[in-house]
């Protein structure tokens, strides 16, 4: 099914202004559902305007009440009369001057709100160098105090669905590197049990009785009667 125009600001939308299941957004707006829960719970797309697919023609209000009452049903996109940017030809970003100096404003936003976001996928969505980014990150920057992080798609310096496709490719690197580490250290858990149960032996040694604090003292441990008459 095609995607809305902007994807995770369209599920913002029906996130908040809907009674929609996360399945259902889910599956509108061709996102994962625990992305979906993460935007429900304020973790994923911070920043985010929500964009209302009904104002631009993408859905209907009778669709959306349609699916809100049917949990099993999936919203089904109205042909939309806006048409999609062209997506953007390989090759270096060309910045205009009149924007240029709000590539660091971009710049702290996706470092604040977008981590899975390498240096070089900034530097291709907002034009700029990796030592910027760098200055940036480690405040810097010789403008740091003026820096105020904003949007990149507000600004005009890359699209939503240019944003989108970085952070899904982002998100899809740091899950298979979590996955490698679950691996690795399920590995290492194996290697040292293996190491454990081949080291291991199991204990020879007697087991000693202790006196119960109960019983009286050994026969002999004291003289008898019959002795202290002797003595006597």
């Amino acid at each position: 099914m095609t995607q809305p125009l902007m994807p995770k600001a369209t599920a913002v939308w029906l996130v908040d202004s809907t009674t929609l299941t996360f399945d259902q957004v889910a599956d509108f707006c061709g996102l994962h559902v625990l992305e979906v829960k993460g935007i429900a719970d304020g973790d994923v797309a911070q920043g985010i305007k929500g964009l209302d697919p009904i104002v631009n023609g993408q859905l209907t209000r009778e669709e959306i009440e349609r699916c809100q009452a049917d949990p099993a049903a999936r919203l089904q996109m109205q042909r939309s009369p806006i048409k999609l940017p062209e997506r953007r030809q390989k090759g270096q970003r060309y910045t205009p001057l009149s924007k240029r100096q709000d590539r660091p404003n971009a710049i702290a936003w996706l470092i604040r709100y977008q981590t899975e976001l390498t240096d070089a996928q900034i530097a291709i969505l907002v034009g700029t160098t990796k030592p910027t980014i760098q200055s940036v990150r480690e405040r810097t920057h010789w403008n740091m105090s003026n820096i105020k992080p904003q949007d990149p798609v507000t600004l005009g310096l890359c699209t939503q669905i240019e944003l989108d496709e970085a952070v899904r490719a982002g998100q899809l690197r740091e899950q298979r590197r979590r996955e490698r580490e679950e691996k690795e250290q399920a590995r290492a858990r194996a290697a040292q049990l293996a190491a454990a149960e081949a080291a291991g032996m199991p204990s020879t040694q007697p087991v000693v009785d202790e006196p119960d604090a109960g019983d009286g003292p050994p026969e002999d441990s004291t003289p008898t009667a019959a002795l202290v008459d002797d003595v006597r």
